[in-house]
């Protein structure tokens, strides 16, 4: 297994290039601050991105917990990649990835500054620094889960075109927003309102007889029961809305919804004229 480190200070853009420079390389898989990425996909790890503190986001980097440490280094013995990229902040810091995780050491470094110019660090660090954003090497269905409660939203890169066709790669924008703009919570009253919000704006849907919000810390299920229009398609319109629920939730309060069950709890028959 051949080992790449991808090197740069915090907030240049490493982790959003590093997709580009695996491509060219041949490299399947990424170590990018506690993850370990195969083409896209989080096979184990926990992100730095999710710890509240700086010093939380270094240990989990570093690998510094034995748990942590495992699996990844397990994860990574089952896959057997050919090429493996390591990112960090320094030399020093990758190395400490590869001895920690039992790896050999880096045959070949790159440093961010031969993949962006001057201008595009800039740009990396005000993003970084200014609106709180970090790059994740995946797609945002990988990682939204492990992200409940952060705002996370795909970025989608064109690169060439290839055979006429132009082939695009997605990478996760996450901003932890307690730790850049001050800390915040979602009530469940909130949670509630949404949900009678969205049942208010479907025809099919008569009203809402109860909603239950049960949280834990990779999402939020809900337990809603319904009333639902006699006569018209009721496990469609019960499937519309629980749709439209999880959606509406997700996009307004940034938590991952595991479950919007949903129980039919009546029916409501329409008022014809006598």
């Amino acid at each position: 297994m051949k080992i790449f480190g991808l090197i740069g200070k915090s907030g240049t853009g490493k982790s959003f290039q590093a997709i580009g420079l695996c491509e060219r390389e041949g490299i399947e898989c990424i170590i990018d601050d506690g993850l370990f990425i195969k083409k896209g996909t989080v096979l184990a790890g926990m992100s730095a991105k999710r710890q509240a503190t700086k010093v939380g986001a270094i240990k989990t980097a570093l690998f510094s917990s034995d748990d942590h440490r495992d699996e990844v280094a397990d994860a990574i013995a089952k896959t057997v990649p050919e090429a493996l990229l390591v990112i960090g902040t320094s030399d020093r810091m990758v190395d400490q990835i590869t001895e920690r995780l039992g790896l050999r050491p880096v045959d070949e470094r790159v440093y961010i500054e031969s993949l962006t110019t001057e201008d595009e660090r800039r740009l990396a660090k005000y993003r970084r620094n200014e609106l709180g954003q970090h790059i994740i090497p995946a797609p945002t269905l990988e990682v939204k889960r492990d992200f409940s409660g952060y705002f996370l939203h795909p970025l989608k890169i064109l690169k060439d075109i290839r055979d006429g066709r132009a082939l695009a790669t997605e990478r996760s924008v996450v901003r932890p927003t307690f730790s850049y703009f001050g800390s915040f919570t979602i009530s469940d009253i909130a949670i509630r309102d949404i949900v009678r919000i969205t049942a208010d704006g479907m025809a099919d849907i008569a009203g809402i007889h109860s909603v239950f919000v049960r949280k834990r810390q990779d999402g939020v299920i809900i337990d809603i029961g319904i009333i639902v229009l006699a006569g018209r398609p009721i496990l469609e319109a019960a499937h519309e809305f629980q749709v439209a629920v999880r959606e509406n939730i997700e996009n307004m309060t940034a938590m991952f919804v595991i479950g919007a069950d949903i129980v039919i709890e009546d029916l409501s028959w329409p008022e014809t004229a006598s």
